[in-house]
């Protein structure tokens, strides 16, 4: 069998690793348009940092791990073709703001149909609206020179920075197809490939409806979690709450249980935000005002909760941060991933920068240059931007020092040499509730929590 991945982003990558891994006898080929991005799939540096995908994509590449821009040739050879290409926000036109912009998978729909000659099993990986299998059915039949592909829905439930893990103990493999003998014999062909190491109890099969619907919906969860918690970290900050307690006591219940119940910043990265908004535009689509006002709240929230701790920093500095220099610890939207898409720390950092701060960033992972593009764009605002190589290079003659990524080295630095090289008061934020605030504040610097 010969399988084919278009797209070779932070889905695609690890993913089809994952497959050619545990499944040596599968050829696997990924291909992108992005030159650049495959050439550095296929050297040293891979393009994305996830723990333990150097080891994986080691093992595999040049054995049955393949990564080319021969796109149509891969096609044309391939049995199974998944498809996990960019679904981002659309931002302009209808549902600008919401709706997801599909003019990736339209045109990878209208490739697959011009390059195949034969039957294929198409592979939705992306994130995506419910009901674009329709989109891509439609599109297949009609430039498909009569040939007839199955479209299958697999979602993602990857979760950046424990992704290879979570590819080899899923806590389930969700795969959708039509209720028809061609779409079963298909289902069974993808169930056949994931349970090569995946438990058949964890693999659930459904219709493309249920499937496409799921991953939005998993996803909102998630999401409602941390934003009703951090909702309530605001209560608890105004009240004199311990919003880590409040945690605990309710987790405690098994009804709700512990897990997305940090309290922080706010959530990032490319999913969330995305999701719950496409969800949003669909309820508004099927004349579902009520549901679409209710999802939209839990984006709302986390903007919020973003302002709210870049204002508490310039409230606490003496209502002025101008011409102070500020240290933020972490770029990327979590620990253990260079991403950085919807990260807290851009709306932060914009929000100091636009109060005329000098920030000096530091991350592991994060490139500077991806920093500085997030960050200011261009304009003057990059003149006070600065990327530092360790936090006490940023913490020099700083402020205050603003945790914004939950980076683990950033637990155990040496806090005292940070704080003699700051500014006195000296002042410390911690956005992600990780740092020993008691001991903070035995050697001297002001500690503020978010909930706390």
């Amino acid at each position: 069998m010969k399988i084919c991945c278009i797209g070779a982003g932070y889905v695609g990558g690890p993913t089809m690793a994952m497959i050619a891994l545990k499944a040596p006898d599968v050829t696997v080929t990924v291909v992108d348009m992005n030159a650049a991005r495959i050439a550095a799939w296929n050297s040293g540096s891979l393009p994305i940092y996830e723990p333990g995908l150097d080891e994986v994509v080691s093992k595999c590449r040049g054995r049955n791990l393949f990564f080319s821009t021969e796109v149509t040739a891969t096609i044309k050879q391939s049995d199974l073709i998944f498809v996990a290409v960019n679904t981002p926000t659309k931002s302009y036109g209808v549902g600008a703001g919401r709706a997801a912009d599909l003019r990736y998978i339209e045109s990878v729909a209208r490739t697959i149909a011009e390059a195949a000659d034969s039957p294929k099993i198409i592979v939705e990986k992306s994130t995506i609206p419910v009901k674009t299998a329709e989109t891509i059915k439609d599109i297949l039949g009609a430039n498909g020179r009569g040939i007839v592909h199955q479209v299958l829905s697999n979602p993602e439930f990857l979760a950046e920075g424990t992704a290879i893990a979570d590819l080899l103990s899923p806590d389930r493999v969700l795969i959708g197809g039509e209720k028809t003998p061609e779409g079963d014999r298909a289902v069974k062909t993808l169930v056949d490939i994931y349970a090569r190491w995946v438990p058949l109890d964890r693999i659930i099969t459904s219709n493309l409806w249920s499937s496409e619907l799921s991953k939005l919906v998993a996803n909102a969860f998630l999401a409602q979690r941390i934003s009703s918690i951090n909702s309530i970290s605001a209560l608890c900050e105004a009240t004199g709450a311990d919003v880590d307690e409040v945690a605990n006591a309710i987790g405690r219940d098994s009804r709700i249980g512990p897990k997305f119940l940090k309290a922080s910043v706010g959530f990032g990265g490319s999913c969330f935000q995305k999701d719950i908004l496409n969800l949003v535009y669909l309820s508004e689509h099927f004349g579902l005002p009520e549901v679409a006002s209710y999802w939209d709240h839990v984006v709302r929230m986390n903007d919020w909760q973003k302002r709210r701790f870049a204002a508490k920093i310039v409230r606490t500095l003496y209502n002025s941060v101008a011409e102070k220099k500020i240290a933020v610890l972490g770029f990327a939207f979590k620990k253990d991933t260079n991403d950085t898409r919807e990260s807290a720390a851009i709306s932060v950092v914009k929000d100091l920068l636009a109060e005329q701060a000098h920030v000096a960033v530091y991350d592991p992972k994060v490139p500077p240059d991806v920093i500085h593009r997030e960050s200011t764009g261009a304009g003057a605002e990059g003149s006070r931007l600065t990327i530092a190589d360790s936090p006490y290079a940023a913490a020099d003659k700083a402020h205050a020092l603003v945790v914004v990524t939950e980076w683990d080295e950033f637990k155990t630095l040496d806090f005292r040499r940070l704080f003699e090289a700051m500014q006195k008061p000296a002042f410390i934020f911690d956005g992600r509730n990780i740092l020993p605030h008691a001991a903070l504040k035995a050697l001297g610097f002001r500690v503020y929590a978010i909930g706390k």
